[in-house]
């Protein structure tokens, strides 16, 4: 899966166990390094496309960048549906003060 707004996807890697040398446990983890699959982290959102709500997947920097945008009173690059409720109480609090 890819984000839907940057296109970020999952990249190729190697893993492999790390471990300090401790008395007679040098070579005890010592184990060949395998490859892997490193997924991005993407979570499922609802925006709105034309008026129309559509569920896609963004990835954690992008989601992030709306919500710093939305509390910043700049307009975000996507609209969310629905907002959590942490941020519809900030959302209030700005607009009691001004």
């Amino acid at each position: 899966m890819n984000c839907y707004y940057c296109k970020k996807s999952g990249i190729f890697g190697r893993s492999h166990t790390h471990h300090r040398g401790v008395a007679g446990g040098r070579w005890k983890k010592r184990a060949p390094k395998t490859a892997r699959y490193f997924h991005p982290n993407l979570q499922p959102i609802h925006i709105l496309i034309q008026g129309e709500s559509t569920r896609v997947k963004l990835c954690t920097k992008c989601l992030k960048r709306i919500k710093k945008d939305r509390t910043d009173g700049k307009t975000p690059f996507l609209t969310l549906v629905n907002l959590p409720a942490k941020e519809k109480k900030v959302d209030l609090i700005k607009s009691e003060s001004a």
